[in-house]
């Protein structure tokens, strides 16, 4: 049989063909670089090949090195082709992002089941959420009131002034109170919106943390896409956005 001497220079070989290294699963003694070795493989008939060195057609198949009384020494994993290196290393991503999604569902979950243990406790976040833009839309209502009664002694004076040239001071502040009152109509609108997709966003969480309370568990179950209830009512913008407007 050929010297094992040959062995690393294989071993460079592979590395620099791109192989992965080997996996050493050595019973006995793996230092002793002068015992003789079996390479040994199947190759896709199914027939065993064996020979004193690395086996060319087999660099496809996963290589076993054996001592001489025919125990195991190492396996070389197969050797893959680029395409199948690309296919390896995207069906590694795919399950990495799949392990990190389920990681993230059941800290998620626990972290939920944890603010809100019972009923009480998310029915008390519900109502203070909303209250939040109940107290915007209250403050856009009221502005609406101011604009209106603004308006009012505006709209006397312009009849005054019916088919004569309406002075510039007063259509520019006719035209501040429109634009105002425009404004505020399309804030008003945009909270009682808010209103009704933070009561919807209470209403998905709530389902889900039913299921929670009743045992299933965290990170089995499918999670609403949807940002947290506190971000979107904190975002929720007052009337007083829009005093300059006057």
């Amino acid at each position: 049989m050929q010297s094992t001497v040959r062995r690393p220079l294989f071993l460079v070989t592979l590395v620099l063909l791109g192989s992965a290294a080997p996996c050493l699963r050595a019973q006995g003694n793996p230092a002793s670089a002068s015992a003789a070795v079996i390479y040994s493989c199947v190759d896709d008939r199914g027939r065993t090949i064996t020979s004193d060195r690395p086996i060319a057609a087999c660099t496809a198949k996963e290589q076993r090195v054996l001592n001489k009384d025919g125990s195991l020494r190492a396996i070389y994993p197969p050797i893959l082709t680029a395409d199948e290196r690309a296919e390896k290393e995207a069906r590694e991503r795919k399950a990495n992002a799949e392990r990190e999604a389920r990681a993230e569902a059941v800290r998620r979950d626990r972290n939920l089941v944890q603010r809100f243990p019972n009923m009480a406790a998310h029915q008390k976040a519900r109502e203070q959420a909303l209250e939040v833009v109940q107290f915007a839309i209250a403050q856009s209502e009221a502005r609406m009131g101011d604009l209106q009664r603004e308006r009012k002694p505006l709209a006397e004076e312009l009849e005054f002034y019916a088919g004569k040239p309406v002075p510039g001071k007063l259509k520019a502040q006719v035209d501040a109170n429109d634009a105002a009152a425009q404004a505020q109509k399309d804030l008003l609108e945009q909270q009682k919106a808010e209103l009704d997709r933070v009561s919807k966003l209470y209403d998905v969480e709530l389902a889900h943390l039913k299921r929670l309370w009743a045992g299933a568990q965290p990170g089995s179950l499918a999670q609403a896409q949807a940002p947290a209830p506190d971000a979107n009512a904190s975002r929720v913008k007052p009337a007083v956005s829009n005093r300059n407007a006057n």
